[in-house]
């Protein structure tokens, strides 16, 4: 009778170290799985912080061409303006140049 109930312990002690081994088994799979999906995870979100970067640097882009092109055309039509007010004013400052040069006074 004592050799039975040893044999059911041991059996029963067997049996609870194959599910404590199993049990491990299981944690360690769920542990290696969830280290993927953090990786994973990781992963989609660098090259989404990348597509932003990206779509950022292109917008900046185009805000920084715009604003060339703009300030290239602020500056050409200034030096129109200024051309055509040299023009405008030529007659005038040859006058008096040639009146100081000459000695004249011309109002």
């Amino acid at each position: 009778m004592v050799d039975e109930t040893l044999k059911r312990l041991l059996d029963a002690e067997m049996e609870a170290e194959r599910i404590v081994a199993h049990a491990d088994e299981e944690r360690q799979a769920i542990i290696e799985q969830a280290k993927r999906d953090v990786s994973a995870a990781e992963q989609q979100h660098a090259e989404h912080i990348a597509k932003i970067q990206a779509s950022s640097l292109a917008l900046a882009e185009q805000r920084a061409q715009q604003t060339i092109a703009a300030m290239q055309r602020r500056y050409a039509e200034q030096a129109l303006a200024l051309r055509a007010s040299a023009d405008l004013h030529e007659p005038q400052a040859l006058a008096k140049a040639i009146a100081l040069l000459t000695g004249m006074n011309m109002r």
